[in-house]
């Protein structure tokens, strides 16, 4: 179940500088936002984990975000071109113009806001929610997030320019017919680890891994057709020129002419 949510912002446009995923600052802010608002959750949980970074999943976010494109990845339903490890991922986006607008904590707080129509007992919404359970999905354990800027306008959503911040999560959540997160005892007293902030942390799970890797449809990564026809091609004809010039300087005679 994947929904989107938009914040329309009526200031004038301009350029700015927005953090990249690799920013601690940003990573920081990132994490922090989604955790509290998985410790706050009403019934409280007894199974929430406590959620970290990851930095395939910022990668990911990263490459959707260049696309610059409001809907959700096109690719996320093959977990193969989206993370190098884990089976699911999930997504949230945010959008808004002017981009020196954005703000980590109100795109967050905006999917949060929608636990306002969101019935727990029930396990239903009147209206769109599913950023809310995604961000408190017990079982997503990772985040990853990106912002991009957009100079020429988020597609599906306005031409002037904006910002879109995507945030991806794994395993991803949810899934259909089920709760966020399970209410039955103590919080924390379904995971048998360490107990912080209503969190369930493990050493094992908050590790933070490096990993090799980029999406192969990350408009950014360099196509190889094209680094031959502007670096390699060149070159060989660079050296045949040169090839011909030796011969005919060395052996004048070899070129007939009539």
């Amino acid at each position: 179940m994947f929904l989107w949510a938009v914040i329309v912002l009526d200031l004038g446009a301009f350029s700015v500088s927005l953090p990249q995923i690799n920013d601690p600052e940003f990573i920081d802010e990132c994490v922090r936002e989604h955790n509290q608002a998985r410790s706050a959750v009403v019934p409280a949980a007894s199974d929430m984990l406590y959620m970290s970074w990851d930095e395939a999943l910022a990668v990911t976010a990263r490459a959707w975000a260049r696309h610059c494109d409001f809907r959700h990845n096109i690719y996320l339903k093959d977990v193969r071109q989206v993370h190098p490890t884990f089976p699911s991922v999930g997504e949230n986006l945010w959008t808004g113009y002017p981009p020196s607008n954005f703000n980590i904590k109100r795109a967050i707080q905006s999917w949060v806001n929608e636990k306002r129509v969101y019935n727990y007992q029930d396990n239903s919404c009147t209206d769109a929610c599913g950023h809310y359970t995604q961000v408190v999905w017990a079982k997503s354990y990772k985040v990853g997030c990106a912002v991009q800027l957009c100079p020429d306008g988020v597609k599906n959503f306005d031409p002037r320019q904006g910002a879109i911040f995507v945030c991806n999560y794994a395993p991803g959540g949810n899934m259909i017919g089920r709760k966020p997160y399970e209410s039955k005892g103590a919080p924390c007293s379904q995971c048998g680890d360490i107990c912080e902030d209503k969190l369930c942390r493990s050493q094992e799970r908050d590790i933070q891994k490096s990993y090799s890797w980029t999406p192969a449809w990350d408009p950014v990564v360099p196509n190889n057709n094209f680094l031959d026809i502007l670096i390699v091609r060149p070159i060989a004809l660079v050296l045949t020129c040169i090839s011909a010039y030796a011969v005919k300087y060395f052996y004048p005679d070899i070129f007939c002419y009539e």
